[in-house]
């Protein structure tokens, strides 16, 4: 039986006192978590394991909860880095959201047309959402243009945030930021709504790569940011099965509660059950036996 591989790695002190990224430090985390990802010999060779030189790629973070619980830029361009690395053209790299405004409250400069890496919100002029509604599942929604036509292929850089809903966000639920509606989707613990979008033709055709940011993580009061309930966990998660690397978190969020005598998230009658949903919709495992976890540490 094959299993699916999660990474874990942490890397003590690659946040400085004032929560800066080290960005040394993170380099190195990112070679040691893509090569024990694949088995490549360096971070470079990983990546272009998993993408084609000819690809557009999409680098999908989550920059809703502003500068302090956002993925930050000290974080996305080093991995668009390394793609170009891996051949791909910078022009072909877009590390994206939803809105022109909160990447740059999170710090991004934004370059919609330049040379370099693009980045660029939904809401940047000529691109949007698509016409009509995109109906699958229990989903009907108008998807991102950067999702369904900029990019042929997607990574998920997702902020590991206990959610006071769905229970958790990290890789998958972070696609609710490609679609016009998400406000839609939040009954049932997000339950089977996560699952049902990442099934849709946009976004399972292009995905191939969950990172999740886990350097600081919100393991209470998510999704927005609480200096009580946030831990540098200086950790990151490295998975090609979208659904394992969301289950490999959820037991990052519950062991950080469990060390703060919090019940666990079932217990507060916001389980993500949309992990085992998305498993039984065969987009990925979500049970302890069916995965394999390697953590380490640089």
């Amino acid at each position: 039986m094959s299993f699916s591989r999660v990474v874990i790695v942490r890397a003590p002190g690659v946040l400085s006192a004032d929560g800066a990224v080290r960005g040394p430090a993170l380099a190195r985390l990112y070679e040691k978590g893509l090569r024990l990802l694949t088995g490549a010999s360096e971070a470079r060779d990983a990546l272009a394991s998993i993408f084609s030189p000819a690809e557009r790629i999409g680098i999908k973070i989550n920059a809703i909860a502003g500068r302090r619980l956002t993925t930050p830029p000290e974080v996305s361009l080093p991995l668009a880095g390394l793609l170009v690395r891996a051949g791909i053209k910078p022009r072909a790299i877009v590390i994206w959201d939803r809105t022109n405004r909160e990447l740059k409250e999170a710090g991004y400069r934004l370059n919609a047309a330049g040379e370099d890496f693009r980045i660029m919100g939904t809401d940047t002029a000529g691109l949007g959402y698509g016409g009509d509604p995109l109906e699958h599942r229990s989903i009907a929604s108008r998807f991102s243009a950067i999702q369904a036509g900029t990019v042929d292929a997607s990574i998920s850089l997702a902020v590991l945030k206990d959610h006071g809903l769905a229970g958790l966000t990290a890789g998958m639920k972070n696609y609710f930021g490609a679609i016009h509606n998400p406000n839609k989707y939040h009954d049932d613990h997000c339950d089977p709504a996560v699952a049902d979008l990442f099934d849709s033709a946009p976004i399972k055709d292009r995905h191939r790569l969950t990172v999740v940011d886990a350097l600081q993580v919100q393991y209470h009061k998510g999704p927005s940011f609480h200096a009580a309930w946030a831990d540098r966990s200086e950790t990151m998660i490295f998975s090609l099965d979208p659904v394992a690397a969301d289950f490999a978190g959820g037991q990052l969020v519950e062991k950080l509660r469990r060390a703060k005598g919090l019940p666990t998230l079932a217990e507060e009658e916001r389980p993500p059950s949309y992990i085992q949903t998305a498993a039984r919709l065969g987009l990925g495992r979500a049970a302890a036996a069916d995965i394999q976890i390697i953590e380490d540490s640089i």
